[in-house]
């Protein structure tokens, strides 16, 4: 009897176990299924600028400011998705900065940040909350391309260039240079973008007030005096000028109107 009654509990329990197994299994497999959709699409995201995202966004929206600041927030998550990734990707393998760096890094976002702080208020007209976005997009650049720098540097180590010897130079005559024509003037070196982006961003301070003009210069100050490579220096003025230029009016609003084209777009 005993035998019997074990017997059909078994067979009653049996059918449940393949359940409970598949029961337990379906969220691990439905998360990841999630993260991979997630993955995919940040990575087409990314495939397209900024600029091109937001505009989608916005041509879906009813409200072009609601749109806009949308495609400005999924575009930024996707953007420090990728960031997070590379830093954790570096960590492991013990190639990213130390901490002596990431402390410096640190400190000049917290002097970009209160830079930006003071220019959206003081900029001609101040500004608004699409501008904030705006501006806070831009500044992700500045930490992806700091693991950037790191990555690159990793990607040497890993595959050194192979030496290519000289080839031996061949002697040429050089041609006799014909003498510049009475009244000609002699052509002018052109301008690097460096030059140009320090005299666009004087030219936004002198705009202001004076004593606007000497907070701003103050805050900026405190930026470029911290430890900047060189290939950041431009980074940095252009996207200063970004938040120191005057913003397209609204509608019926009054104020400086902007130029045409910005002299410093978000670039990515």
């Amino acid at each position: 009897m005993r035998i019997a009654i074990a017997s059909a509990l078994c067979f009653l329990l049996a059918p449940a176990f393949p359940f409970i197994q598949s029961q337990s299994r379906s969220p691990s497999k439905s998360t990841q299924s999630g993260f991979d959709f997630l993955e995919m699409k940040c990575a087409q995201v990314l495939e397209m600028t900024s600029s091109e995202w937001i505009a989608k966004i916005t041509s879906m929206d009813d409200s072009q400011e609601d749109g806009q600041l949308r495609g400005i927030e999924s575009y930024g998550k996707c953007y420090d998705a990728r960031t997070d990734r590379l830093a954790a990707s570096l960590a492991r393998t013990r190639k990213g900065p130390s901490v002596r760096s990431r402390r410096d890094f640190h400190d000049l976002m917290a002097a970009l940040d209160d830079f930006t702080a003071k220019a959206l208020v003081d900029s001609q007209p101040p500004g608004d909350a699409l501008k904030k976005a705006y501006a806070a997009l831009y500044e992700k650049e500045f930490r992806y391309e700091f693991y950037q720098g790191y990555e690159r540097k990793a990607s040497k180590a890993t595959y050194p260039k192979t030496t290519v010897p000289a080839p031996v130079p061949v002697p040429r005559v050089a041609p006799a240079a014909n003498p510049p024509a009475a009244g000609a003037k002699a052509a002018k070196a052109p301008v690097s973008e460096m030059t140009l982006a320090k005299n666009q961003f004087g030219e936004l301070l002198d705009a202001l007030p004076a004593d606007k003009l000497h907070e701003m210069h103050a805050a900026f100050g405190k930026v470029v005096e911290l430890p900047i490579a060189s290939d950041e220096e431009l980074g940095i003025y252009r996207y200063a000028i970004f938040v120191l230029e005057p913003s397209a009016p609204r509608a019926g609003a009054s104020g400086p109107a902007p130029a045409a084209q910005p002299f410093a777009p978000p670039p990515f």
